[in-house]
């Protein structure tokens, strides 16, 4: 019989983290670039409760081209977006923007991917079992409204359907509990997710050494707490398309975490309808000959009202305006895809709205419901709702008074873009072990460097200003004078050079805020860039 030490001592190696990375090729089976390496990494579940066990992290490199000075962290955002697959296409701009000289590091955080342990968050068994909890909901149909959300029927039937939604959402919340991956929803989040950052830094460059990472839109709430939650290890950080962290864990985020994310929203839908107008039907299928960027707009807010009006008069119909609103949000991400949006998917959707109005609905959606996608995880809604406050008490007429609210005053066009993962936290079952709630201003070891867009549909440069504002001295603030979600949405040489001082030489730009501008040879559709967007962009609130 073994001498009890022994015992134990066999036991504590069962939930020791790894202390350092083998790297290999990656699987072929996962389609990725073959210059790119991959691992595994072994990290406490609890940092403060060891016996809990660990998680594994799927980790992916792309290597430093010139002599190496050490690593450079990226995620990409999300919450929920895989670090590997993303790595595969930005390994090129981020090899270019740090110089050559750092091994670019990326990994599917714990809740994300298929590899990482805990990964994606399942509540369901197939795809089917979603679309018939939610049948006949707005999960699936989306939020019928026109204009500002002011008309009467509209707000009576949104709110009509409150208990019902609250009900599903509960019962989801208990699914998720109850799911196989429901033991695991207390360490997925946003503070584990910092602290295995440090871990991988301590592997790759060495016990206690700078921290240097690349954050994308949620990505800079994992920034903004790492750099609080371990200033003395601030190495070279960018935060690019950010949130602000001290709204993001002082609010409630179901009633104002998404509502605040849309102050520049309908700017950037302007963006959209008034480079159409510029390139007319030849380079837009949404213009007709001779339109003003004003016309554009009544021709889509007229496809909206009718998909509205189709799906009043049969709840049934195939495609609806709350579709096609939460659809354009997606597309408001990426200007390099307006224009391929624009000429195939939009004379699509306009057939399929044509058809419901004129009594056809044998025609197939072309839209995308939940069910149709295979798998359909909730790893957004368990890292955000994990992170959150715990809950206030809200309940779902709450949430639909915000969405009105939001629609109302801050955006027509995707204030009721439904669902979003804020939503489902008032009934989210479980808060993350370990929550960082502040301060934001702590002295850091370095300075950082903050990037917004001028006009960014997710995270507003007010998020990006106010993290600067926050750090002092401590950030050199840049703003992208263009569209889309983060500086990656549009290329910009200034951008790039920027990033590249700063991580080569440590170079920071001076003064309050120094403005950037979109590549003037990139054009968003045929024979239209961003500085003719901005110079034509109707001088109205629409």
């Amino acid at each position: 019989m073994k001498p009890l030490h022994a015992l134990f001592y066999a036991a504590t190696l069962l939930f020791e983290p790894d202390t350092t990375v083998q790297w290999s090729a990656c699987d072929p089976s996962l389609g990725l670039d073959p210059m790119l390496q991959c691992g595994f990494f072994k990290v406490s579940l609890d940092y403060h409760n060891r016996f809990i066990g660990t998680a594994q992290l799927a980790l992916v490199k792309a290597n430093a081209t010139q002599r190496r000075r050490g690593t450079v962290f990226m995620n990409p955002g999300g919450p929920g977006v895989s670090g590997v697959t993303d790595l595969n296409g930005t390994s090129a701009l981020l090899l270019d923007q740090t110089g050559g000289y750092y091994d670019i590091v990326s990994w599917d955080p714990r809740g994300v991917g298929s590899l990482t342990v805990p990964g994606d968050v399942f509540c369901f068994d197939r795809p089917e079992d979603i679309q018939a909890f939610f049948n006949g909901t707005i999960e699936l149909q989306g939020i019928e409204m026109t204009g500002n959300f002011t008309d009467a029927a509209d707000i009576q039937a949104l709110l009509a359907q409150a208990g019902t939604m609250q009900q599903k959402y509960e019962g989801l919340a208990q699914r998720c509990s109850q799911y196989s991956d429901g033991k695991y929803l207390q360490y997925i989040g946003t503070a584990a997710t910092a602290r295995d950052l440090a871990a991988l830094a301590d592997a790759l460059d060495g016990p206690g050494s700078p921290v240097n990472y690349i954050g994308l839109s949620y990505g800079t709430i994992l920034g903004s707490w790492f750099i609080n939650m371990f200033p003395e290890r601030v190495g070279h950080v960018v935060l690019d398309g950010v949130l602000d962290p001290v709204k993001f864990g002082t609010e409630d985020i179901a009633l104002s975490g998404w509502g605040m994310q849309l102050s520049d929203a309908d700017r950037v839908y302007e963006a959209l309808f008034t480079g159409c107008a510029l390139a007319g039907p030849e380079g837009c299928s949404i213009a007709s000959a001779g339109q003003t960027p004003l016309d554009v707009n009544e021709d889509i807010q007229a496809l909206l009202q009718a998909a509205h009006d189709a799906a009043w008069a049969n709840a049934s119909v195939p495609t609806t305006s709350g579709q096609i609103r939460s659809l354009l949000r997606e597309v408001m991400y990426s200007p390099n895809s307006w224009g391929l949006f624009a000429n195939t998917k939009w004379p699509q959707l306009v057939q399929e709205v044509q058809a419901e109005t004129g009594g056809n609905m044998t025609r197939r959606s072309t839209l995308r419901k939940p069910a149709e996608n295979l798998g359909v995880p909730y790893s957004a809604e368990a890292i955000i709702c994990g992170d959150s406050k715990d809950p206030t008490g809200a309940n779902m007429t709450d949430v639909f008074n915000g969405i009105i609210a939001t629609s109302n005053h801050i955006s027509a066009m995707f204030g009721a873009a439904w669902p979003f993962a804020t939503y489902y936290c008032p009934f989210w079952p479980i808060r993350a072990v370990e929550r960082y709630e502040g301060p934001f201003n702590k002295s850091i070891a370095h300075s950082i460097l903050v990037i917004g867009n001028t006009f960014d549909p997710a995270t507003p440069f007010s998020g990006a200003k106010a993290v600067a504002d926050e750090l002092g001295n401590h950030a050199a603030l840049v703003r992208l004078n263009g569209f889309g979600h983060t500086s990656q949405a549009e290329p910009s040489a200034c951008i790039s050079d920027i990033i590249r001082a700063y991580m080569v030489n440590g170079t920071l730009p001076q003064g309050d805020e120094t403005v950037c501008e979109v590549d003037e040879d990139f054009e968003v559709f045929a024979g239209v860039n961003t500085s003719d967007i901005f110079r034509n962009m109707p001088a109205i609130d629409i």
